[in-house]
C-alpha cells in the first residue's frame, strides 16, 4: 500500500509539473526519428537526457533549419525535467516577449519576469522566426540576464549565432550583451538537413 502511495504521489506530482511547464503536446526521445536529419550528433542529444545541464546551469542552443525536430527534443528534454522533478516552462519566444510588454504596459514587468527567471529549465521555442523590436529584445535580455549563472536556459532557433543580430533589431551591442551571457555556460547543438515535412513529397 505504501509503495502504491508513493507511485500515486509520484505521478500526481509529475502532471501539476507538466501543466505548470504549459508543454503543447508531450514527445519523448524515443519518439525521435534519428534517420531523417542529415547531420545529428545523436550522443550529444543523448547526454543531454542525463539533465547534468540543468544541475551544473548550463545553456543548451538547439540551431537547425525548420522541420529537423528542435522542438520536438526541446519539449522532450522538458518533459523529462518534468518526470526529474525539474520546475520547468515551455514558451515560444514570440509568447514570452508579448506577455513582457503588456506586463511592461500594465506595470507589472517585475513579477511577469519572476515567471521566467524562477522555472530551473526554460525552454525558449523558436527564437528568430518572428522579428523582434527594440522592446522585445530588450526584455528578453533581461530574461536571459536574470537567470544568467543559476539556471538552465534552452533555445531552439534556426539562425546560426552570427545571424543573431537580425533577431534583435540589428542591435549589435544587445545582441553580444545577451551571447556572451548565454553562450559563457553553453552546449550547442547543430541539426543539418531538409524538413520533415516535406519528406513525403514527389
Amino acid at each position: 500500500l505504501a509503495e502504491a502511495e508513493d507511485a500515486a504521489r509520484y505521478e500526481r506530482s509529475v502532471q501539476r509539473r507538466t501543466r505548470a511547464a504549459r508543454l503543447p503536446f508531450i514527445k519523448t526521445l524515443e519518439q525521435f526519428d534519428w534517420s531523417w536529419p542529415k547531420c545529428i550528433n545523436r550522443a550529444q542529444i543523448q547526454d543531454l537526457f542525463r539533465l547534468r545541464f540543468i544541475e551544473q546551469h548550463t545553456n543548451v542552443v538547439l540551431i537547425g533549419g525548420v522541420g529537423l525536430g528542435k522542438t520536438h527534443l526541446a519539449l522532450a528534454l522538458a518533459y523529462s525535467a518534468c518526470l526529474h522533478n525539474v520546475s520547468t516552462l515551455f514558451a515560444p519566444a514570440v509568447e514570452i516577449v508579448n506577455a513582457l510588454s503588456a506586463a511592461q504596459a500594465a506595470s507589472h514587468l517585475s513579477k511577469a519576469l519572476k515567471t521566467y527567471a524562477t522555472p530551473r529549465l526554460l525552454v525558449i521555442d523558436e527564437l528568430g522566426y518572428l522579428p523582434m523590436d527594440k522592446r522585445g529584445a530588450d526584455l528578453l535580455f533581461q530574461v536571459i540576464s536574470a537567470r544568467y549563472e543559476h539556471s538552465a536556459t534552452l533555445i531552439t532557433t534556426n539562425m546560426v549565432y552570427k545571424q543573431w543580430p537580425r533577431i534583435f533589431n540589428n542591435d549589435a551591442t544587445l545582441t553580444t550583451a545577451i551571447l556572451d551571457r548565454l553562450v559563457h555556460h553553453c552546449e550547442t547543438v547543430t541539426i543539418e538537413g531538409k524538413s520533415y515535412r516535406t519528406k513525403d513529397e514527389a
